[in-house]
């Protein structure tokens, strides 16, 4: 289970290599969003809650339901080879995309918005 308030990070990217689910709840800012991008960086975003009531269930549920959790846990060693977290280039490219769509949206005198990359390229363009 992820920290409230401040998410695990590097912890919760070391639990995932290691196939271990991470259950979080996602907050309002950078350090309670972390795991939620390092959950979807990894292709678990169903392990990701935006309540304190989801959050619990979730945790219920996995406790409660082995072979949910293993079939978690096989899709994690199985994503660990094909989703950006772990894929450095992959990862790299997408990082350098969204620092050129945050600098264009500084160019443009815009405010900072949500933006959303996958494989290195934008979707659908920045998003609000």
């Amino acid at each position: 289970l992820d920290t409230r308030v401040v998410n695990g990070a590097a912890t919760t990217s070391d639990a995932l290599w290691a196939g271990v689910p991470v259950v979080t709840l996602q907050g309002g800012h950078f350090a309670s969003r972390m795991s939620a991008s390092i959950l979807t960086a990894v292709g678990v975003p169903e392990l990701i809650t935006d309540s304190l009531e989801q959050y619990e269930n979730l945790a219920v549920e996995l406790g409660s339901r082995p072979g949910k959790l293993e079939r978690l846990r096989a899709k994690l060693a199985s994503n660990r080879h094909s989703e950006p977290l772990f894929d450095t280039q992959r990862f790299v490219s997408g990082l350098e995309n969204a620092f050129e769509q945050m600098w264009e949206i500084y160019r443009a005198g815009q405010s900072p918005r949500l933006i959303t990359v996958s494989d290195g390229a934008p979707v659908g363009g920045a998003a609000t």
